[in-house]
C-alpha cells in the first residue's frame, strides 16, 4: 500500500519541510493542518487547486484539515509575490468574498460530522484578530522577533531590493500576524502544521518559530511548488487570463478548454497536482504524451478529471467530446 508521503513525493508536492519527521507523522494520521486562503475575490482560482487537492489528500489519509479565510489578514495584504502594495478591501467586501469561497471549499473537503476526527473546519481569522489589542500583540508576539530577522525574509527583502518600490509598515507586519494565526490555531484547535506555496515559506516558518518560543512546543511547515504556466508565469487570480472556480466567472466549457489546451511541458505536473488518478495511469499518460503528443491523451484526462472535481461529472461529460 502506498503511503501518503510516498504519494506526495511521486506527485512532486513536497517543496520544503521544516522537519523530516513531519512526513512520518502525516502517514500515521491524526494531525491537524491548515491552509490560509486570501479572500480578495469571491472565487478561488486554478492556482488554488493544488492546495485544495493537497488538503483533500491529507484528509483522505486520516488527517484533519482547517481552511482559514483571511478576513482579518485580508484587511492588511500579504507582500509576498507582489511588487506593489495590494489594495485594501472593506469588511463588507471581505465577508461577501468569504461566502463565495465557502461553497467551493465544500466540493473538495468533508465538513460533515460523518468525517469523524478528520472532519474539516472553515474558520475566519477576523474572529480573533479583530479584538486583538496592539499592546498585547507587541508584548506577546513582537518581542520574539528582531527586525533583522523580518527584513531577511524573502517576501520583504525582494521589495526592499527594488528602489522603485517600497513596503509599508502595514505589510511589513503581515508575517507576525500570520504567525499569530498559527499560534491561535495551535492552542484552540491543536493544529501543528501549516501548508502553503513556496512563496509562503518565510511567513509559515515564522509561525513555527513563534510556537516554539512562546509555548516550547513543536510545530511544522510544509510548502508546495508554485503553480505556473508553461512560460513560467504564476497561475493566479490577478494574472492575465485567470481561471476561476466559479462557473459565473469562468464557464465550465472555458474551464475544460483551458486544461485541454495546456502545453505538454506542464501537463504531467498538472495531472499529479490537480487529479486523483493513480500512479500507473499517470505514468501511462506521460508515455503517451512522449510517444503520441498529437493525441493529447494526457490533456484530455486532465481536463476531464479537473472539470469533474470542480463542476461535477455532468459538466465534464458535456464538454469532453468537444
Amino acid at each position: 500500500m502506498v503511503t501518503l508521503s510516498e504519494d506526495l513525493a511521486f506527485r512532486g508536492l513536497i517543496h520544503q519541510t521544516s522537519d523530516p519527521e513531519l512526513l512520518r507523522l502525516l502517514d500515521r494520521g491524526g494531525m491537524t493542518a491548515y491552509i490560509g486562503f486570501d479572500p480578495t475575490s469571491d472565487s478561488l482560482h486554478a492556482g488554488n487547486l493544488l492546495q485544495l487537492c493537497l488538503l483533500r489528500r491529507l484528509q483522505l489519509a486520516g488527517n484533519r484539515p482547517i481552511t482559514l479565510a483571511g478576513g482579518g489578514t485580508g484587511r492588511i495584504g500579504d507582500p509576498g509575490g507582489k511588487s506593489v502594495e495590494r489594495p485594501l478591501l472593506s469588511a463588507e467586501q471581505l465577508e461577501a468574498n468569504i461566502a463565495g469561497i465557502r461553497a467551493q471549499l465544500e466540493r473538495f473537503l468533508d465538513y460533515s460530522p460523518g468525517a469523524g476526527a478528520a472532519r474539516a473546519k472553515l474558520l475566519d481569522n477576523s474572529e480573533w484578530l479583530a479584538g486583538l489589542g496592539l499592546l498585547d500583540f507587541l508584548r506577546d508576539v513582537g518581542k520574539h522577533f528582531s527586525v533583522n530577522q523580518m527584513v531577511a525574509k524573502e517576501s520583504v527583502r525582494a521589495r526592499l531590493e527594488r528602489p522603485e518600490h517600497s513596503i509599508s509598515f502595514t505589510e511589513f507586519s503581515y508575517m507576525l500576524i500570520q504567525a499569530y494565526d498559527f499560534l491561535h490555531l495551535f492552542e484552540a484547535e491543536g493544529c501543528r502544521l501549516q501548508v502553503g506555496g513556496s512563496d509562503q515559506w518565510g511567513n509559515i516558518t515564522t509561525g513555527v518559530e513563534l510556537i516554539r518560543r512562546a509555548r516550547g512546543e513543536a510545530a511544522y511547515a510544509l510548502t508546495t511548488p508554485l503553480v505556473t504556466r508553461a512560460d513560467g508565469t504564476k497561475l493566479g487570480k490577478s494574472e492575465k487570463g485567470a481561471v476561476f472556480l466559479d462557473a459565473a466567472r469562468t464557464s465550465p466549457y472555458s474551464f475544460y478548454q483551458y486544461f485541454y489546451r495546456v502545453e505538454d511541458s506542464v501537463v504531467g505536473s498538472y495531472l499529479r497536482w490537480f487529479t486523483f488518478l493513480g500512479r500507473e495511469e499517470i505514468e501511462a499518460l506521460d508515455e503517451a504524451t512522449s510517444a503520441r503528443p498529437q493525441e493529447r491523451s494526457a490533456q484530455r484526462a486532465l481536463a476531464r478529471s479537473v472539470t469533474s472535481l470542480v463542476h461535477g461529472d455532468e459538466e465534464s461529460g458535456r464538454w469532453r467530446a468537444r
